[in-house]
């Protein structure tokens, strides 16, 4: 089971418990809701005691893991008593190709002719996985990682008949268009084009996601989007296929965010 955090509004005239837990369910996926009462006048030195003790009660309950509520920062999370936050790292690797599809497509990049480049700090199944798929739509697509990409290569020339530059210099990465780095690289300016970011801590610099309508209307309001999804397809009740990038937003991966989320 995992956590779910909520925000309650105070009660008008009345006392309430500023934090209590109760079982419930999405998309059949059982989740421990913890309602923290927060109103615009809640301090947030006592918003963050109610965080804690939110936090003990999730973990009392044998959770792991909790959805934290859409405007409340992971990295205000008192994960020291015990309780993480949800990941979206694999939901967001599984949206990248997607994803760099829609920015060259809605900048008229050609796929014969735009220039990707994915750098890692190891190989893995899913930068396997995301190269390959890259290679397979677009011609020149390069590959920094410090090991394991000569094997790559020679498979997707053998299987593919496709390409990929391994060892790009460091120039090659700053002019490629589209910059995918599945680690953090503080020796990049990103003055790319467009970077989709796809490490822990840069969440914020991805773009809305949709599901289907009868999906849409069973998620509760208030929860963190991203992280709600990446828990209820880790359970399995969503399938890859519905989940996909809703059409606007694409701007949020400029350039100009790099410096500051990525």
């Amino acid at each position: 089971m995992m956590g779910l955090i909520v925000w309650q509004q105070p009660g008008a005239g009345k006392r309430l418990r500023t934090v209590t837990a109760q079982e419930t369910a999405i998309l059949r996926v059982p989740f421990l809701q913890v309602e923290v009462v927060r109103g615009p006048r809640t301090r947030p030195g006592t918003l963050e005691r109610r965080m804690i003790r939110a936090a003990q009660k999730l973990r009392q309950a044998g959770v792991r893991y909790t959805v934290l509520p859409a405007d409340y920062p992971p990295s205000q999370w008192p994960q020291r008593h015990g309780v993480g936050v949800v990941s979206t790292l694999s939901l967001r690797r599984s949206l990248a190709v997607e994803l760099v599809r829609r920015i060259t497509a809605e900048r008229g990049l050609p796929p014969g002719s735009v220039r990707i480049a994915v750098t890692a700090g190891q190989m893995t199944g899913e930068l396997v996985k995301t190269v390959t798929e890259l290679t397979l739509g677009y011609r020149y697509v390069m590959l920094d990682v410090p090991y394991g990409g000569e094997e790559l290569c020679r498979r997707l020339r053998r299987e593919y008949g496709v390409s990929l530059l391994l060892q790009p210099s460091r120039e090659q990465l700053e002019e490629a268009q589209v910059l995918v780095p599945f680690d953090r690289r503080t020796d990049l300016t990103g003055n790319n084009e467009a970077v989709v970011a796809l490490y822990e801590g840069a969440e914020s610099a991805f773009p809305p996601l949709t599901v289907p309508p009868s999906v849409e209307t069973q998620l509760p309001a208030g929860a963190d989007r991203l992280q709600l999804l990446a828990a209820l397809r880790g359970a399995g009740a969503l399938a890859p296929g519905q989940i996909s990038l809703s059409v606007p937003a694409l701007d949020i991966l400029k350039s100009s965010n790099y410096n500051t989320t990525l």
